[in-house]
């Protein structure tokens, strides 16, 4: 069996599920092969997943959301970088967790993309999600050499509603290195950037956003997409209505402005970078999620790693925290059987708290039903 988890947010990472489900795995079935491959969609924990599968770790301090420095990671393999924007620009880097919905800024994410840059990435993979930020990626461009001015002449000020004030974009300084990377944008989301399914009216609230806040900010990113459609043309409205251009704060509709991106969903993209297709050879794959949930089916991980599997032949189980898909819609995404923490332990506290051990009971029974 292939353990193909995602994290459980809160709980346990990644490589913590993976862990747990192949001690209950061969507890069940000693000697049974078990191979685990920690995957990702993109989001928070998207660069634990690359270093789990191979891939060497770097850190680099650079600008947090709030303007406070901060230690970000990022992986390298040969010349195939993967950046994490929440590394840089995530809740987590919120001071005391105190959100700032207005002037949060995701300069960071574009100082941990020139890092990879200056150790020779010639792919980079660009995760974005648990962002604290909504400011189209403002922040990130000007880090590669963007130049956003107000009226007056004077850089805006940093988060998305600073960018009511801006008067001129001027990109002819990005970082020249951006034109020969190939740089692949990888979102579990699709939203366009502004608008009722947009960055703010959809996420902000999520970061603190009132709904004062969210309409400053949809209005600011409204403006700012103008702004840049006079200065480069067409493709900036056509990009600002991309799927993946809302995704993370509208840091997707920077990327692929300005960075020359070209958007993947996230997990497809994750998959192709750690091997999946090559781990998974005839095994089964079991993919771990705290949640299993119509959220699920649209670009989350475990959706990717049974469509994936699927396309090759090979059955899918899956564990998670809860589940709330019924059969039907199960077989629908390829998934064969779902276990989860919660037909065991009904108290949610003590699934949040003795992952863990739960994960490894689970397994026990899954590898009595499902390996010989």
């Amino acid at each position: 069996m292939l353990i193909a988890a995602d994290k459980f947010k809160g709980s346990l990472t990644a490589v913590e599920v993976a862990g747990h489900v192949a001690a209950g795995l061969r507890r069940a079935r000693p000697g049974t092969e078990v191979e685990a491959l920690p995957v990702a969609d993109g989001g928070d924990g998207t660069v634990a997943a690359a270093v789990a599968a191979g891939f060497a770790r770097h850190t680099r301090e650079v600008t947090g959301p709030t303007g406070e420095p901060v230690t970000a990671a990022w992986a390298l393999r040969g010349t195939t970088a993967v950046v994490e924007m929440a590394e840089a620009s995530g809740l987590q880097h919120l001071p005391g967790g105190v959100p700032a919905p207005l002037t949060a800024t995701t300069h960071g994410s574009g100082e941990l993309i020139a890092a990879a840059l200056d150790a020779g990435a010639r792919t980079l993979v660009f995760g974005v999600g648990g962002s604290a930020t909504t400011d189209g990626g403002a922040g990130m461009l000007t880090a590669l050499g963007a130049r956003l001015l107000t009226a007056e002449g004077t850089p805006v000020g940093p988060g998305g509603a600073a960018l009511a004030e801006l008067a001129r974009a001027d990109l002819s300084g990005l970082d020249p290195r951006l034109a020969e990377v190939d740089l692949v944008l990888a979102s579990d989301v699709d939203n366009p950037l502004t608008g009722p399914t947009g960055a703010a009216a959809v996420y902000g609230p999520q970061k603190g956003a009132d709904e004062d806040d969210v309409r400053t900010l949809d209005a600011a990113l409204t403006h700012y997409a103008r702004v840049l459609t006079e200065a480069l043309g067409d493709r900036v409205a056509e990009a600002a209505e991309a799927p993946g251009a809302g995704a993370a704060g509208g840091i997707g509709f920077g990327a692929l402005v300005g960075l020359g991106a070209r958007f993947r969903p996230g997990i497809e993209v994750m998959l192709d970078v750690l091997g999946f297709a090559d781990a998974l050879g005839p095994r089964r794959p079991g993919p771990g999620e705290g949640s299993l949930d119509t959220q699920t089916l649209h670009g989350k991980a475990p959706a990717g790693v049974a469509a994936a599997a699927r396309a090759r032949g090979v059955d899918t189980v899956a564990v998670c925290g809860r589940l709330a898909l019924d059969a039907e819609a199960l077989e629908k995404a390829g998934i064969r059987r779902a276990y989860a923490l919660a037909e065991i332990e009904p108290d949610p506290e003590r699934c949040f708290s003795e992952a863990g051990p739960l994960l490894e009971k689970i397994a026990r029974t899954l590898g009595e039903e499902w390996l010989a």
